[in-house]
C-alpha cells in the first residue's frame, strides 16, 4: 500500500495525517463495536472483529509467505497472544466503562513502557501526572461510581498493550508489515473460542456481518496498515507524542457516537494522562519510543 505522496512538502505532513486518521478510525470502530454487544457480547464482538480483520489483512499481506525461523516464534506468539487478550479485555471494559475513560486507563500500559528504565528525575513528573489522572478518574461524590471490574479490565488491557509493544517491536524488526497479519491471526485464535463459547451461532447471523465487517475494517485492518506506514516515516518521538492524543479522541468518539457524558474532573484526568504520555514519549530513550497501537 502506498499511502504517502512523493512530494517533499506533502510527505512531511501526510504521515501525521495518516496517524490521526488511524486513531480516529480505531475509536470510531470501538464505538461501532458497542452496537454488537447486545447481540453477541463483548467477547463475541472481539471474535468477529479479529476473525474478519485476519481475512482482510491476510488478503493484503499474505502472511503464508513469511519464513519464520524457530527462534523467532516465541516473540511472534507473545505478540499475537498479547494482542488477542488486549482486545478481549478492552472490549469487556467497554461494557461498563465509557470509551474515553477505558482508553485513558489502558494507556497506562504504553506509558509504563516509555518510562521503564528511565534514569531521569524529570520523568517523575510524568509518573505523578499519570497517577493524578488515575485518581481524577474516580468521579466526585454524588455521581455514578466507576465500575471497578470494568476499570480492572481496562488496566489489564493496558498491561497487554505494554507486552504487545515489547514483543511487537521484536517481531516487527524480523518480519516487517507482514507481522501485523500473522499477529492478528494468532490473536483471532485466542479470542474466537471465547466468542463462540459466549455467543455460539449468533456470531454467524447475517444481520451482524455488515457491522462486524465495519468494526474489523475501522478498528484493525485500516488503522494498523496506516500506523505501519506512519511508523516508517515519522521520528519515533513524534509518533509517540501523537499517539498520546488517543484518549481524547476516544472520549470525543464516545461523546459523538455513544452519547457518553464525562464529568469535568474526568476530562481533566484524560488531559493529565495525555500530557504524561506525551512527555514520556518526548523524553524516552529511542528503543522504547515507537509504540504502535493495537488497542481498542
Amino acid at each position: 500500500m502506498n499511502f504517502v505522496s512523493s512530494s517533499p512538502a506533502a510527505s512531511r505532513w501526510q504521515p501525521i495525517a495518516l496517524l490521526l486518521v488511524a486513531m480516529v478510525s480505531i475509536q470510531s470502530g470501538a464505538s461501532l463495536a458497542k452496537h454488537l454487544f447486545p447481540a453477541v457480547g463483548a467477547t463475541g464482538a472481539t471474535a468477529l472483529r479479529l476473525a474478519l480483520a485476519t481475512l482482510l489483512l491476510a488478503a493484503v499481506f499474505r502472511p503464508w509467505r513469511m519464513r519464520v525461523q524457530r527462534h523467532q516464534w516465541p516473540a511472534l506468539l507473545a505478540y499475537g497472544i498479547s494482542l488477542g487478550l488486549m482486545n478481549l479485555m478492552f472490549y469487556k471494559s467497554l461494557e461498563t466503562v465509557p470509551l474515553g475513560i477505558a482508553i485513558a486507563l489502558e494507556f497506562t500500559g504504553p506509558l509504563a513502557v516509555a518510562l521503564f528504565g528511565s534514569r531521569h528525575l524529570r520523568d517523575v513528573v510524568w509518573v505523578a501526572l499519570a497517577v493524578l489522572g488515575l485518581v481524577l478518574l474516580v468521579p466526585e461524590q454524588g455521581t455514578q461510581a466507576l465500575d471497578p471490574v470494568g476499570a480492572a479490565y481496562a488496566l489489564g488491557a493496558g498491561t497487554c498493550w505494554a507486552l504487545y509493544i515489547v514483543f511487537g517491536q521484536k517481531a516487527g524488526n524480523d518480519h516487517g508489515p507482514q507481522t501485523v497479519a500473522l499477529g492478528t491471526s494468532i490473536a483471532a485464535l485466542v479470542a474466537v473460542p471465547f466468542g463462540v463459547a459466549h455467543a455460539g451461532t449468533a456470531l454467524l447471523s447475517p444481520a451482524l456481518l455488515p457491522i462486524a465487517f465495519g468494526v474489523a475494517l475501522l478498528s484493525t485492518a485500516l488503522p494498523y496498515s496506516l500506523e505501519m506506514v506512519a511508523l516508517t516515516k515519522l521520528p519515533t518521538r513524534t509518533f509517540g507524542m501523537l499517539m498520546s492524543l488517543e484518549p481524547a479522541i476516544g472520549a470525543l468518539c464516545g461523546l459523538l457516537f455513544l452519547h457518553e457524558q464525562l464529568s469535568v474532573l474526568q476530562w481533566l484526568a484524560i488531559v493529565a494522562i495525555i500530557v504524561a504520555s506525551a512527555g514520556a514519549a518526548m523524553t524516552a530513550r529511542p528503543p522504547v519510543d515507537a509504540a504502535g497501537s493495537g488497542e481498542g
